[in-house]
């Protein structure tokens, strides 16, 4: 008989939460046939069956939700010893993995990884771009240690620490009628056609939102994959956006950009925060990560 390992409580934690194998596996960075393989190693070890297959994927036996209930408990626990041993009260060390939305991170980090590497020079922080979803998924199941992400974050496992709020402008064509204003109340926006990210993305949502409030067409046949992509299908007119201001702030020339920024009326902003695991409780490391993200969007909102 095989013996109990984390990581058998893990893989099973994750497909208990994702009830598909195959979710399950990408969530782990792992193959559909390896975490069968687990699963069936841990329900030997158990001497009973954890899961049951339907037509539309799994759902847990009576034995197989006692198991999940009692792993969650284990694996926090594993965490904060691991967490506490981490981290030195005198300051960051170690390393962090932290997934990062490129809506975000490239406007924002580059200035914190100067400071922390000044303050910290031992610190290490491995970064990883994603979009808000897969982020979300890949933090539950253990691949980031937290995640720079936007608001809101709909899920009990994990928590929140909001950092600041960021204003999001309307960017349109330089040779559109909003463009000379520098500003536009929402209700001039009826007869637009607003682009974004793909819905993966938090910034999406809020996009959409927008459009709907104001009675704007929201274009579905185009879905961009970068701010950048974005900002240059606004130049060739083929829609107006929302960008957060550290992309504008960094990509955009309003005196002679393909592109002009405006502010809308009322305005529009978003909550930026760092989220990581509940069972992680709330480590001196994530707070003084946090504290040195939240001073360069404070620092972004002075320069403006």
């Amino acid at each position: 008989m095989p013996e109990l390992s984390l990581r058998h409580l893990r893989y099973f934690v994750v497909l208990s939460r994702a009830l598909q194998y195959r979710r399950a596996a990408r969530q782990l960075g792992i193959s559909q046939p390896s975490l069968s393989l687990q699963i069936a190693a841990l329900e030997e070890i158990v001497g009973s069956e954890l899961v049951e297959r339907r037509r539309n994927g799994l759902i847990l036996t009576a034995t197989g939700r006692d198991i999940a209930t009692r792993a969650e408990r284990i694996l926090a626990d594993c965490d904060l010893l691991v967490n506490a041993s981490a981290t030195r009260l005198e300051g960051l060390t170690g390393t962090l993995r932290l997934g990062s939305s490129p809506t975000i991170g490239p406007y924002i980090l580059p200035q914190v990884l100067k400071r922390l590497h000044e303050v910290y020079p031992e610190f290490k922080l491995i970064i990883r771009d994603g979009p808000s979803r897969e982020l979300l998924d890949d933090l539950a199941a253990g691949k980031h240690d937290l995640i720079l992400t936007q608001a809101p974050v709909l899920r009990d496992d994990i928590h929140f620490h909001p950092l600041f709020r960021e204003p999001l402008y309307l960017v349109v064509p330089r040779d559109h009628p909003l463009a000379e204003a520098g500003s536009a109340h929402r209700r001039e926006l009826g007869l637009e056609q607003f682009l974004s990210l793909n819905p993966a993305y938090s910034l999406r949502n809020q996009v959409e939102a927008l459009a709907r409030s104001v009675g704007a067409r929201m274009r579905d046949d185009i879905d961009g994959t970068s701010l950048d992509a974005i900002r240059q299908m606004v130049a060739l007119g083929m829609g107006v956006t929302v960008l957060p201001r550290s992309y504008t702030q960094s990509e955009i020339d309003n005196r002679k950009g393909d592109v002009c920024v405006v502010h809308l009326k009322p305005g529009l902003d978003r909550q930026v925060g760092l989220a990581w695991r509940v069972s992680s409780g709330n480590p001196a490391s994530f707070l003084q990560l946090a504290e040195a993200i939240a001073v360069a969007g404070q620092r972004a909102h002075q320069m403006e």
